[in-house]
């Protein structure tokens, strides 16, 4: 799982954005963008920030203990931290993470009922209690394209891929199997949202571990 640390107002970001789109295409890979508001200062405010995202980026660098936040920064399976621009880096990333004991090694499924989605996590496999995490479920709006008045990319329309526009803790997970029905109203509170995302992490929201397992399921 990929989630790209990105703003509007950062004129180093629309590569980074566009390596995500094509990212996001793969059906290997789930890749999230989390828009950051820490920027808006420098006179543009992004439309598509979320103070959680920036908080949940400083919480990664503190986990990992190298103070590192930047834009565009991408975290691959909760692990890593590469620039966003930087593909080679990020598939890089990717194959050296997947070999960590326990990374995205736990099934996950989420299929979509009338009006709720259902959300099941397997058991880990090495026994109760050896793994354990949060579970998290994502409301994504899987293309925005935003014309930027002002600041580093004043003038230019930059496309946005899988936005992260609402997350919702659903419970913790204890290594064995457990399921979540969850109302699609809970987490879908913008006519732009068309795709869902539900992770398992290790460790929980202030110290962000390993991805454990994830699903994506489209919504139309």
């Amino acid at each position: 799982m990929i989630e790209l640390f990105t703003s509007q107002g950062c004129s180093s970001c629309p590569p980074a954005d566009k390596i995500l789109g094509e990212l996001a295409k793969d059906p290997s890979v789930i890749a999230l963008s989390m828009p950051i508001d820490y920027w808006d200062y420098l006179g543009w405010k992004d439309t598509l920030a979320d103070s959680r995202f920036s908080a949940r980026q400083k919480a990664y660098s503190q986990a990992r203990g190298d103070r590192e936040v930047y834009t565009p920064q991408v975290v691959v399976n909760g692990s890593m931290h590469v620039i966003g621009s930087d593909r080679a880096g990020i598939e890089s990333a990717i194959d050296i993470t997947k070999k960590a004991n326990g990374v995205m090694s736990v099934p996950v499924t989420m299929t979509r009922s009338g009006k709720l989605l259902n959300v099941s996590v397997a058991a880990s496999g090495q026994g109760p209690a050896a793994m354990h995490g949060e579970v998290w479920i994502c409301a994504i709006s899987r293309a925005v394209p935003i014309e930027i008045g002002r600041g580093e990319n004043s003038g230019r329309e930059v496309t946005y891929h899988n936005v992260v526009r609402n997350l919702l803790k659903l419970g913790d997970w204890d290594g064995t199997s457990g399921s979540w029905t969850v109302p699609l109203e809970n987490i879908s509170h913008d006519e732009g949202i068309d795709a869902a995302v539900v992770y398992v992490q290790d460790g929980s929201r202030d110290k962000p571990g390993p991805m454990l397992g994830a699903a994506f399921t489209p919504l139309h």
